[in-house]
């Protein structure tokens, strides 16, 4: 069990620091840009790469409590 532990920590972790990134991005679209429009068109960019980059997570952590460890093996 601890070794699953180990194995989700590096996931975890790159997820939360690539949100971290693009909620800073989205930030600075918001206070930069002018136009209400791109506002909009470019801030539901990182949004949409946030919640993606959740869902490779979740499944990543579903692989690795599988016993899918090496994704590799698949191809």
């Amino acid at each position: 069990m601890k070794e699953h532990r180990k194995k989700m920590t590096a996931p975890i972790i790159i997820t939360v620091l690539v949100i971290l990134y693009y909620i800073f991005y989205f930030g600075m679209i918001i206070t930069t840009i002018e136009p209400k429009l791109a506002k909009i068109l470019l801030g539901v960019i990182p949004l949409i790469l946030s919640a993606v980059s959740i869902c490779v997570c979740v499944q990543r952590i579903r692989e690795i409590k599988g016993g899918e460890e090496d994704d590799l093996d698949k191809y």
